[in-house]
């Protein structure tokens, strides 16, 4: 039998020391050495081998861990749901709230940035949640979200319901420097701007101009961002610039200290007599912005966010 020799006086003593039962207690009284280390054998089985295709995902070391998650076939689901077009300010701001309910599960996020059917999350440096473990990231921001999709779709769409759960994709992208993530941020807002200046001139066309989408669609074939505001402005009287901003720059969620006031009630000391009085807390909370953030501004006024390249 395995283990059928007598243990050395080290290992007995050791294993007399860590199985002595507490004062009423008579658990391990029965216990010996040899079935101790018996037991911590038969946790493991022949079949253990296959952890060993495991493949090592832990993110390189001072780098910015990036989540992005796409909505999966969105264009069907925004169909079926009825979405306002060109923007649904209910969708844009439900995606919003599941991005608020991530940061506030994973503090190691210092900023999110959405747009559209999409969300990125940056990851501080110096993260070591999961051991850096990419998998662990895309697959908790991924549930978090898609979960929370769900649990938040009546607070946004009171009259719509809910016909079949979303879908979310992800990827997890390292960047190693703070111009790097810059320019990161920087491109998914220029990508939305690209493409809600399209959707507000197409869906124009569409639904005020009396064109069919292949109509439109043919009409913006080659178009420039100067040509789009020329047939917004001189077609429909809109001036692009004054859109609203969540629609031109998307949402950015930070973190800010933030003072909450409420009132509490105290019992003064000697007297029977209770007297409610202000108590002002300070906490971080998750806050939308809809601003700018290709140039220079916004990191200087949120200098916490970056850290030191060196």
């Amino acid at each position: 039998m395995l283990y059928s020799k007598r243990l050395t006086p080290l290992y007995e003593s050791l294993a007399s020391y860590f199985l002595k039962p507490s004062r009423g207690s008579t658990v391990f009284a029965k216990t010996s050495p040899v079935h101790l280390i018996s037991l911590r054998t038969m946790a493991k089985s022949k079949f253990e081998y296959v952890r060993n295709f495991e493949v090592d995902d832990t993110c390189l070391r001072n780098c910015w861990i990036v989540v992005r998650l796409d909505g999966r076939n969105f264009h069907k689901f925004a169909e079926q749901h009825s979405f306002t077009k060109p923007n649904d300010d209910r969708a844009l701001n439900l995606m919003t709230r599941c991005a608020q309910a991530v940061m506030e599960e994973l503090e190691d996020i210092v900023i999110a940035y959405g747009q559209s059917d999409e969300y990125s999350f940056v990851f501080q440096k110096k993260s070591n949640w999961f051991k850096r473990r990419a998998s662990k990231f895309m697959t908790h921001v991924a549930s978090q979200f898609a979960s929370s999709y769900v649990f938040y779709w009546k607070d946004y769409f009171q009259d719509q319901t809910l016909l079949y759960p979303p879908g979310f994709d992800g990827r997890v992208i390292l960047y190693p420097s703070n111009q790097n993530l810059r320019d990161y941020l920087s491109w998914r807002q220029a990508d939305c701007h690209i493409n809600n200046l399209f959707n507000t001139v197409f869906w124009n066309l569409v639904q005020k101009g009396g064109l069919t989408t292949s109509q439109a669609e043919e009409k913006l074939r080659g178009t420039l961002s100067g040509d789009k505001n020329e047939i917004l402005f001189s077609e429909f009287n809109i001036n692009y610039n004054n859109e609203p901003l969540i629609h031109r720059k998307g949402t950015a969620l930070v973190w800010k200290k933030i003072d909450e006031i409420t009132t509490k009630t105290i019992k003064l000391p000697n007297e029977d007599k209770e007297k409610e009085i202000v108590v002002t807390r300070t906490r971080k909370k998750v806050t939308p912005l809809h601003c700018d953030l290709i140039g220079e501004e916004f990191w200087e006024e949120h200098c916490e966010i970056l850290e030191d390249d060196s």
